[in-house]
C-alpha cells in the first residue's frame, strides 16, 4: 500500500510519500506560489469596479443614487489560491496516473482544503482516504505523521 500525503497552504504544498505508520515519511516534491504573500492591492493598481443603483426612487425624486463596490469571490487573493490549488491537484493527478501511489491523504487549513477538494479530479478524490483540517506545511515531518487518521491506513470502499 502507497500512501501519498499532501500537506497543503496556500503558499506551499509538500508531497510525502509512505507505505506503513511505522514507515518514516519520504518528502517526494514541493510546489510553492510566491504570489500567496502578497496584497490584493498588489496584484492590481485599480480599485474595484463600481456599480450605481438606477432604480427610480418611490417618492418620484431625483437625486444621488446608491453606489457599491465589487469584488468579494473575485479577489486577486482567493484567485491566487485557487490558481494554486489547481497546480496541486494537477500535479496529483499527474502522479496518480503514473501509479505513484494507492490513496492519498489532504491536509490543509479549513478554507484551503475545501478549494482542494473542490479542484481535484475525480480519479483522484476517488483515492482520497481521509482529510485533516490543519495547516501543517511549517511544521516537521513527525508533526504531520502524528495527525495521520488511522483510516488512512484502511481499505478504501467499493462505494468511494
Amino acid at each position: 500500500m502507497r500512501i501519498r500525503v499532501v500537506v497543503a497552504s496556500l503558499a506551499e504544498a509538500l508531497f510525502y510519500d509512505l507505505g506503513s505508520r511505522a514507515e518514516a515519511p519520504r518528502l517526494t516534491g514541493r510546489l510553492s506560489d510566491p504570489k500567496a504573500h502578497l496584497h490584493d492591492r498588489d496584484f492590481k493598481s485599480d480599485r474595484p469596479g463600481r456599480v450605481f443603483d438606477h432604480a427610480p426612487r418611490p417618492d418620484g425624486r431625483r437625486g444621488a443614487t446608491a453606489h457599491h463596490g465589487t469584488g468579494g469571490e473575485r479577489r486577486p487573493r482567493r484567485q491566487e489560491a485557487l490558481v494554486f490549488a489547481r497546480r496541486i491537484a494537477a500535479e496529483l493527478a499527474q502522479a496518480q496516473r503514473k501509479g505513484d501511489y494507492d490513496r492519498l491523504v489532504v491536509m490543509a487549513a479549513p478554507s484551503f482544503l475545501g478549494l482542494l477538494r473542490q479542484t481535484l479530479p475525480q480519479s483522484v478524490r476517488k483515492l482520497v482516504a481521509a482529510e485533516v483540517t490543519k495547516d501543517l506545511v511549517n511544521e516537521p515531518p513527525a508533526a504531520m505523521q502524528a495527525h495521520l487518521p488511522p483510516e488512512a491506513f484502511h481499505e478504501l470502499s467499493a462505494s468511494a
